[in-house]
């Protein structure tokens, strides 16, 4: 069942990732200029008062954890996090390979 799980949300980030990639590329064609949606862009399409509380939240944890690393990551390309996170689902989630010959415990 958590496999399953795994390869459900690992399907769906694929999926979309891949709407992200297209609705970039699109977006670059019509405006005839390199537009790439960014992380931070999309949390503020999913919930945009969680945002602004998530610096004071890290930087009270760790400053470290705020100035390089969450910035850095709030300034990806959406579409290349999702496809990474969903691989990584995919192959948390996948089938185990049967065993060819004697099963060992």
């Amino acid at each position: 069942m958590i496999r399953f799980l795994f390869r459900f949300l690992g399907l769906l980030c694929l999926a979309l990732g891949f709407i992200l990639l297209v609705y970039d590329g699109t977006k670059s064609i019509a405006d005839q200029r390199w537009n790439i949606t960014k992380v931070s862009v999309v949390w503020t399409w999913v919930h945009e008062s969680s945002l602004p509380l998530v610096q004071p939240t890290l930087e009270r944890i760790a400053p470290v954890l705020w100035d390089p690393i969450a910035r850095t990551f709030l300034e990806l390309p959406s579409w290349v996090v999702l496809v990474i996170l969903g691989a990584l689902l995919m192959l948390i989630g996948r089938k185990k390979k049967p065993l060819i010959g004697y099963a060992r415990n």
